[in-house]
């Protein structure tokens, strides 16, 4: 029996948010991106995470859209914003379960692995914050001026991140049916039926429906928290115990928003 090891995607299974518009804010301020590419960046993101993202013509769509934006950019700048940025835009936003999960694996002698579509320089710092060394993520070519060329070396989304994985696995002896996968999105079918043991979490329409068809688990990641307050005792959360926390929590706040209402109401009668 080979080694094991434990794959993430980040976005919306480590992390609450998407890690490459967490930074469209700083990229903005520094002057790489106009207000109209962060509007036009969210809305793609939306799309994509709407429409599932799946299709090979989306993939392409994405990855050149991001060539073309890059282009001309000098790497270490991105670097160093990210950097600067990173414990305020990132930090507050990990999953505390996934945190957990993390050390569960590695408590158990597993590699963890950070496999994402984002880009290397944003999600390298983000698995130092986890202490994981080991990234799988979208490569884009450096000229010898330091600066981005507007080519994607190695884009690390959909059947690509099956492709690396296989490759890793390979090089360091994985026996994948005893490995396993996270991911939130549909786009990541591929690389959780690659293991022995795949996990949707937090999963979009998509991904929920071929884990109910495959009788996959499912996990539901609600708590994140700066890595300094880490819930070490917060368990992964089952979807269907999640969603019934998620309706008392709705409940609970639209009484309080009501309670509000008929407060300013009444003060304004009395008046």
């Amino acid at each position: 029996m080979g080694r094991s090891a434990a794959f993430f995607d980040l976005d919306k299974t480590v992390i609450a948010k998407s890690s490459a518009l967490a930074f469209g804010r700083p990229f903005y301020r520094d002057g790489l991106i106009s207000r109209r590419d962060v509007i036009k960046g969210a809305y793609a993101q939306l799309l994509f995470r709407v429409g599932g993202g799946s299709d090979e013509q989306t993939m392409a769509k994405t990855r050149d859209y991001l060539a073309a934006l890059v282009k001309g950019w000098r790497a270490e700048q991105v670097r160093q914003i990210v950097r600067e940025t990173l414990e305020e835009l990132i930090s507050p936003y990990i999953y505390a379960e996934a945190v957990l999960l993390i050390d569960e694996h590695r408590a158990a002698g597993r590699d963890v692995v950070l496999v994402s579509t984002s880009g290397d320089e944003m999600v390298r710092p983000i698995g130092e914050q986890l202490g994981i060394t080991d990234i799988i993520a979208t490569r884009m070519t450096v000229g010898e001026d330091g600066c981005y060329t507007g080519e994607v070396d190695f884009y690390a989304a959909g059947p690509n991140k099956v492709v690396a994985v296989k490759e890793l696995a390979a090089e360091r002896d994985y026996d994948l049916a005893t490995c396993f996968a996270y991911s939130d999105s549909v786009t990541d079918a591929g690389l959780l039926s690659l293991v022995g043991h795949p996990t949707a979490v937090n999963p979009d329409r998509g991904l929920r429906k071929i884990a109910v068809e495959r009788a996959w688990p499912m996990l539901a990641f609600r708590h994140p928290i700066p890595l300094a307050r880490r819930l070490r005792e917060r368990p992964a959360v089952p979807v269907t115990a999640a969603a019934i926390g998620v309706g008392v929590g709705l409940a609970i706040a639209f009484a309080l928003y009501s309670k509000h209402r008929r407060t300013k109401a009444a003060a304004v009668t009395a008046a």
